[in-house]
């Protein structure tokens, strides 16, 4: 009897110190190139926002209003982007989305890219302190900026259709250029994302 009380004891020990020890474990972790696309959840993600925004720069860019600007012009047209709207039902950064839009306009070489306005308040603050403290011939002066001949605004939507343990995810994009003298578009954009997520258990 002591015996066996003896390894029952030994058991739960081993038990208990196998427990602690995974506890301790943490988790695991692994490094994935930055590139690699990855859906865990099936909601938004970097991936998504790479893609859109890449897909739907070009197909602005390859429209006609880029040269006819530079033909009456005789210069490469400035861009801003202004808001993109989540309209979702889910939360989305739309801030990277933005960053990636400004990243396809400006590495195109089509356009000239100009500040957000946040930016711009930063950069105006430097230039007032330079006025106040720099010398004379490095200083940059105010009343030189370059202003924005295109804004880039949109939105974001989803449909959600569920039925069991699996839901169909709807993205929609909504991308419009409007011609910051004239406020006409002279190109509207959209990008559809599908998107079918099977979960082990009914909750999305």
């Amino acid at each position: 009897m002591n015996r066996f009380y003896r390894l029952f004891s030994l058991l739960a020990m081993s038990a208990l110190v196998f427990g602690l020890t995974s506890c301790a474990e943490g988790p695991k972790i692994s490094r994935e190139a930055a590139s690699e696309q990855i859906d865990l959840s099936g909601d938004w993600n970097d991936t998504d926002s790479q893609l859109v925004s890449g897909e739907m720069v070009k197909d602005s860019l390859a429209r006609p209003w880029v040269d006819d600007f530079v033909a009456n012009k005789k210069t490469k047209p400035r861009v801003i982007v202004g808001t993109v709207l989540n309209k979702s039902h889910e939360h989305i950064n739309t801030e990277t989305f933005v960053k990636d839009l400004e990243r396809e306009l400006t590495n195109s070489g089509r356009v000239k890219f100009v500040a957000s306005r946040e930016q711009r308040d930063e950069v105006r603050s430097e230039r007032a302190d330079q006025a106040r403290n720099a010398s004379v011939a490095s200083m940059k002066s105010a009343g030189q900026e370059a202003g924005a001949d295109f804004m880039l605004k949109g939105q974001i939507n989803t449909i959600m259709d569920e039925a069991g343990k699996k839901a169909l995810k709807y993205y929609q994009i909504e991308l419009e250029l409007i011609d910051m003298a004239t406020s006409e578009k002279v190109w509207i954009g959209q990008k559809k994302i599908k998107k079918l997520v099977e979960r082990s258990s009914h909750k999305f």
